[in-house]
Formats: structure tokens, C-alpha cells, sequence
């Protein structure tokens, strides 16, 4: 859910997606790795367990239902359900079933960096790698911003001023450290976050039971209100996308053949079903005007519906939401820069570890740094521009998915997508649709940043082989990235 870049789910229940049966192979099988130290001979403990990573990608694709709100305000209520009903169908099931596959046929630190970098090469592993790390970090930089927003209606001296730009910086450091602290940290706190900052809107589902009036869910709208569907979109859109981001940390994932495509199947029923739930209650059971439905009325809902003690308790839920979000992004950010590392696309400091923690603690620092440039600035078109990017990069995902399995067709896939190559070619056609017409509305100053950052991501791979060649930097060979 990346509600602040908006100016802005398993008893086979019909509203679920259903998904296609996993077949994976056994762990024993040798599989291709990317860490450096797991070359050496060394042995690297994968701590991530299943419990901790579906909160993980919880928090990379959702973090709750807060920011679902505008679907309804540019749509209506009708046209909000179905959007949440059916665009897990043709967006985030297509994007969670290539994850699976492709992060266990290589399961290392980097992923979507690596799939481009096996697919086309190393200049198109640079150009994914540039385009998701801008795109994430940029929209990175809205969540400490967003957690003092939320706090400053309890301390109003947050709402201008040096207090303000202190709290922002304070609160960035913070939230970093707790990054550096180790992923094993970050799980569970994610599962932590993801429980409480649920809780009240299940509370609030209960309560609303006997107000609803079904026959809400069917409007199409109020008279006279013109439907933005620029808005509806890309409110879908950014409340059910990233769900390669948990690719970057595979390296890091216990038995990751089993357990990657499990949690990212359970993750998707958890996501949709954490929207639809209040979705369909506040619906039902809420009367107000369309215009009213903009980003935080779910708090404004849970005052009409339960009052001021079940309001308190949807902020704090969102301030816990805001931490969890990022976290997981800090986290994929962070280790997608230590795989690009090991696979010699940048230098070889990238990869360097803590000591203590055996974090990527470059990767952290980079991603905070710029986090905290970025966070004090006007980026309305900035973050524009960088979802403009990451539907570029996105592009070119689903192209290294469709030529891997037409170039290596014998490769390990421990877990396989049950289709042949024109399914396939469907199943990624459908969503890289939806893609070019996000990418067609954009706005002439869109095209222009998005333009300037894209030849900057390509004069940057440029740079880094004028460093290689003249070894004024350390890079790694990249050949222990090995496949089958």
C-alpha cells in the first residue's frame, strides 16, 4: 500500500483468488546462490522463516487498508469492490506466481536484479536494478513524513517548522537502526506490526455487522459526481503492487524452494482479504458524501460507527503501518544493492556485511541517506515519475520471466508456474497492458523526469565499467552466480 504516493486473502471464500497448485522440488536439489560468502565455502544462516516473511510482503504490498478510501471517492462504491475483487486476478496474482518462480530458481540477494541480469545481460541487469532502486527509495521517503503527519494531530507543534523537520529526521534514523539490527528482528517485529495495526479494523468489521445495508455495496455512485479514473487506478494499483520486492531478500530465506512460494501465496489471500473485509463493512454500514472518501476515512468510519476510542485506535494502527511499510522496503532496498554486488554490477563494498548483525549496512546507510534528502523536498512529480519507472522496470520483468523459460527451458525451477509458454505470454500480457495505460496518462513533466533518470541509470552502468576498466574500484567477479 503506497497510499502516500496517491495525491493522492483461505476456506474458498468466492471473494478470494483462487491459485494454481504448488508443485516444488525437493530442497536437497543444488540450486544457483549469489552470496559471496556461500562461494567462499562459508556457511550463511538463512533466518527468515515462513511466519516472518508473509508479514514481510505484507508490508511491501499492503500494510492494511489504509489508503484504500480514494477507489471509492474516484469510483464509487460498486467500482471500488470489483476493483478490489478482481485486480488481484490480473495484477498482483501474475506478479506473486513469476516471484515464486523465479526467486527459487535463484534464490539470492538481488532477485529481479538477477533474472534481468540472466535473461538479457548485464546492462539490462543494471538498468532493472537503477530503475527499482529509485523508484523504491523515492517512495521510500513518504513513510517517515506520513508517520509525523499522523502524529501531529496529538502534537500539533509537528506540523511546521523545525519540530517538524527534527521529528522526520529523528523518527528516519530510528527506523533505520532497527533495519541494521538484522532481518530475523524485522520479521518478527513486521508480524508484531501487521496484528496490531489489523486489529481495530477487525474490531470495527464486527461492530458495523449489524448497520450494514447491502444494498450500499451496489452504487454506482452519487449523481452528478464525475468518476477519476486516473485516481480509481492508480489507487489499485499502488495498494496491490510490489510483490517482487521480497525477491531481493532471498539469499536470506530459510529453505527458500518451500518457503517462498508458500508465503507469497498466503500473503496475497491476507492482503486481499485485509482491503475487502472493511471495504465492503464501511460500505454497508457508513452513509456520507463520495467526496468525504479520501485517504484516512476509514478513522473517520470507525468514529461514526463505534466512536472517538475506535478512531484513536485506527491512527495508531496507521503510524504501526507506516513503521512496518518501511521497514520491509528499507530491507529489499538495502539487500537488492548487496546482490547487485555479488553480481559484479557494482563495487564489491556493496556486499559488505555487520559484524554484528550480518546486515548490509551500505546498502542501509545509502538507502537512508538518500530517504532523508528526499523526504524534505516537493516530489509529488518525483514520485510520479519513479512509479513511471518501476512500471519500466516492471516491463521488463515479465520479458526475463517469458525469455528465461524459452532460453533455459531445463532450468532448476523448484517451483514451476503451471503453464506453458503461451499461457505464459497471456499471463504477462494482461498486466503489462494495464502498465502501458498507467504509463500513457502520465504528465508531460512525468516523461521528462522519468526520461532524465532513465539516461542517468544508463550513464551510471557506463561509469561503473570505465572503474572496472581502470580498477579504481573493487568489483566481484560475478561467477559464482552459477545455474543449472
Amino acid at each position: 500500500m503506497e497510499q502516500s504516493t496517491l495525491t493522492q486473502t483461505n476456506n474458498q471464500d468466492p471473494t478470494i483468488p483462487s491459485l494454481p497448485p504448488l508443485t516444488l522440488a525437493d530442497d536437497t536439489k543444488q540450486l544457483p546462490i549469489t552470496t559471496a560468502a556461500a562461494a567462499a565455502g562459508k556457511k550463511v544462516p538463512k533466518k527468515l522463516t515462513l511466519l516472518p516473511l508473509i508479514f514481510l510482503i505484507y508490508f511491501e504490498v499492503a500494510g492494511g487498508p489504509y489508503g484504500e478510501e480514494p477507489a471509492v471517492q474516484a469510483g464509487g462504491p460498486l467500482f471500488a469492490l470489483l476493483g478490489f475483487l478482481i485486480f488481484p486476478f490480473i495484477w498482483s496474482i501474475p506478479e506473486a506466481l513469476i516471484t515464486a518462480e523465479l526467486s527459487t530458481a535463484y534464490p539470492g540477494n538481488g532477485g529481479f536484479v538477477i533474472w534481468a541480469e540472466r535473461a538479457f545481460g548485464p546492462f539490462f541487469g543494471s538498468l532493472m536494478g537503477s530503475w527499482k532502486f529509485l523508484s523504491n527509495v523515492i517512495n521510500l521517503a513518504a513513510f517517515p513524513v506520513l508517520c509525523i503527519t499522523y502524529m501531529e494531530k496529538a502534537l500539533p507543534a509537528l506540523e511546521s517548522g523545525w519540530p517538524r523537520n527534527l521529528a522526520i529526521f529523528i523518527s528516519t534514523l530510528v527506523l533505520s537502526f532497527l533495519n541494521y539490527t538484522g532481518l530475523t528482528i524485522v520479521g518478527y517485529a513486521a508480524v508484531l506490526l501487521g496484528l496490531v495495526s489489523l486489529s481495530p479494523f477487525v474490531v470495527m468489521s464486527l461492530i458495523a455487522i449489524p448497520k450494514i445495508h447491502p444494498h450500499r455495496w451496489l452504487s454506482l455512485g452519487q449523481k452528478g459526481v464525475k468518476k477519476d479514473w486516473n485516481l480509481f487506478f492508480n489507487t489499485l494499483f499502488w495498494n496491490l503492487n510490489f510483490w517482487d520486492n521480497v525477491s531481493t531478500l532471498a539469499g536470506e530465506v530459510d529453505k527458500p524452494t518451500k518457503t517462498f512460494p508458500l508465503a507469497l501465496f498466503s500473503a496475497v489471500i491476507f492482503t486481499c482479504v485485509s482491503y475487502l473485509f472493511p471495504l465492503f463493512a464501511v460500505i454497508g454500514a457508513v452513509s456520507v458524501d463520495q467526496s468525504e472518501w479520501g485517504s484516512g476515512f476509514h478513522a473517520t468510519a470507525a468514529e461514526i460507527i463505534a466512536g472517538k476510542w475506535l478512531k484513536y485506535w485506527v491512527e495508531l494502527g496507521s503510524v504501526l503501518s507506516v513503521i512496518g511499510l518501511f521497514e520491509a522496503q528499507l530491507s529489499s532496498s538495502a539487500y537488492q544493492l548487496l546482490g547487485m554486488a555479488e553480481l559484479g554490477i557494482l563495487p564489491k563494498f556493496f556486499s559488505v556485511r555487520s559484524k554484528w548483525f550480518n546486515t548490509p549496512w551500505v546498502g542501509i546507510l545509502l538507502s537512508t541517506v538518500i530517504t532523508l534528502a528526499v523526504s524534505y523536498m516537493d516530489y509529488t512529480d518525483i514520485i510520479s515519475s519513479a512509479n513511471f519507472i518501476y512500471s519500466l522496470g516492471m516491463l521488463l520483468e515479465f520479458s526475463s520471466f517469458l525469455w528465461l523459460r524459452r532460453k533455459l527451458p531445463e532450468l532448476e525451477r523448484p517451483y514451476r508456474v503451471p503453464m506453458r509458454l503461451p499461457g505464459l505470454i497471456v499471463l504477462c500480457l494482461i498486466p503489462s497492458g494495464f502498465l502501458v495505460l498507467i504509463m500513457a496518462i502520465a504528465t508531460k513533466t512525468v516523461y521528462l523526469v522519468s526520461g532524465l533518470m532513465t539516461v542517468g541509470a544508463i550513464v551510471w552502468y557506463f561509469f561503473m565499467n570505465f572503474c572496472r576498466s581502470r580498477e579504481l574500484c573493487k568489483f566481484d567477479s560475478g561467477k559464482h552466480v552459477e545455474q543449472e
